[in-house]
């Protein structure tokens, strides 16, 4: 799977692998009806990309961030029932979005001050305030990492986060990357402590590590993140 999921395959062996377990163990169950994709994208700087299958009468599946547009991968994603809705976080993360875009013909959803007028999306978020892709996904506008970074919640469970939150086992927390704050550190810290409005279970980012917790704990590692980044 890590063979697979490389996305400049700069991992090497010594013995021969069959890559086809790697390749068939893709999409993989994280929790729920929510998979991890694999197949990182370099466009996209190896970040995580995820899948939640859903009914097509509950709004049908949806794809957070670009995978690379592997034929292994997208004959799986078919099978499993293709994609309606394809929400990019932001604009580091875009990868083959427009591939995906032709092949599945799904609703493409990226903010405005990300470049989504130039990217061809067919639903351009703008403005600041919280915006109900449906009745359990809201997409919520985190200017900070990048102007027109987002985070998507779906169930009040999931949030997946892009490069604005991720878990880090080192501090035992959640943390924002301060090293790779593209437009203001100062504005990615209001927009977390917005997050502090929303409750969820599951922090899933495109870099960093994945965490899962009770919406109790949660809060208390987020708060504590807000209180770290206001320092640093």
């Amino acid at each position: 799977m890590a063979l697979v999921a490389c996305p400049t395959g700069s991992i090497g062996t010594l013995e021969h692998h069959d890559a086809r377990a790697g390749i068939d163990a893709f999409p993989e169950p994280i929790a729920e009806n929510v998979f991890y994709c694999g197949f990182n994208a370099e466009s996209s700087f190896g970040a995580w990309s995820y899948l939640i299958q859903r009914p097509d009468d509950e709004g049908g599946n949806v794809l957070i961030d670009s995978p690379r547009f592997a034929t292994q991968l997208v004959k799986k994603i078919e099978a499993m029932g293709g994609v309606r809705t394809m929400f990019l976080t932001h604009k580091d993360d875009v990868a083959d979005h427009a591939r995906f875009g032709e092949r599945f013909n799904c609703q493409r959803i990226m903010h405005a001050d990300d470049g989504a007028g130039g990217r061809g999306m067919e639903i351009v978020v703008t403005g600041g305030d919280p915006f109900e892709i449906d009745t359990d996904l809201v997409a919520i506008p985190v200017p900070g990492h990048t102007r027109g970074h987002m985070v998507l919640l779906y169930r009040n469970k999931f949030l997946f986060s892009g490069d604005h939150l991720a878990w880090s086992p080192h501090r035992n927390s959640l943390i924002a990357f301060r090293s790779a704050c593209w437009y203001s550190w100062t504005e990615q810290t209001r927009s977390m402590a917005r997050l502090l409005d929303y409750e969820f279970e599951w922090v899933l980012p495109g870099h960093g590590r994945i965490h899962h917790d009770s919406p109790i704990q949660m809060r208390k590692h987020l708060e504590r993140c807000v209180e770290w980044m206001k320092v640093r």
